[in-house]
């Protein structure tokens, strides 16, 4: 077995992590940081996809922390079955590249959130935090990067089909604010550029998420790349 496993036990109530990532020195950095963490415990270590999915099945983690490019199966596919699985779990995908490919199919196949691997400490754990907590954390740099990607196709490419009809339910503002989430704000900074209130960000970005049907911003993010808002 290529993966350390610890106990499957709720740890008292911290929040249970598995750490899929082919680079057995990195893999083991990244769950060393995570363990700094008093609310954080690392219930498992996963090599490749499929050991990521069947980890996810016999521990039922709350966040799974997800490479892309690994043998076997891909992070991409074991996103797909991790989300549609039984107990599904948070994916966090983590990349190198802040033009990763890789990224968007990742948010298709469900996942929550994405960081870059040169994130500090810091900011791992309060994604971490963020994901589980039902948040989307999007980073900036790999989400401004997909939209640069968008912009600089020509219109065919970036818009190869009708605009969702979900993203016609959404009024002028809540676009506003999907279109700027999409772009890798955070609340605040959309606070900041729409000259709102966060709390009344907030509440523009759950009717968004109701409107759309989706369980959380990423979900949303993703919808409004697919359905076209970003190239509109």
């Amino acid at each position: 077995m290529t993966a350390g496993q610890k106990s499957a036990g709720r740890g008292g109530g911290r929040l249970r992590l598995v750490v899929a990532e082919d680079d057995a020195l990195l893999r083991a950095g990244i769950a060393l940081v995570l363990e700094t963490d008093e609310g954080l415990e690392v219930v498992g270590q996963a090599a490749d996809g499929l050991e990521a999915v069947r980890l996810c099945q016999e521990l039922r983690p709350d966040v799974v922390l997800m490479d892309v490019r690994m043998p076997g199966i891909d992070g991409i596919e074991a996103t797909r079955r991790i989300v549609a699985g039984p107990h599904p779990a948070r994916v966090l995908v983590l990349t190198v590249f802040q033009h990763d490919e890789y990224v968007w199919e990742a948010l298709r196949a469900g996942a929550s959130a994405f960081l870059l691997k040169r994130a500090s400490p810091e900011r791992l754990i309060e994604a971490v935090r963020a994901v589980a907590a039902g948040e989307a954390l999007l980073d900036p740099a790999v989400t401004r990067a997909l939209v640069d990607r968008i912009a600089g196709a020509t219109p065919g490419q970036a818009l190869s089909q009708p605009e969702d009809p979900r993203l016609g339910r959404l009024t002028t503002r809540e676009r506003e604010v999907l279109r700027l989430a999409a772009e890798g704000c955070s609340n605040p900074e959309i606070a900041t550029r729409l000259f709102l209130a966060e709390s009344t960000v907030k509440t523009h970005m759950k009717r968004v998420l109701a409107k759309l049907g989706a369980r959380d911003r990423a979900q949303a993010v993703a919808i409004s790349y697919r359905g076209g808002l970003m190239s509109s």
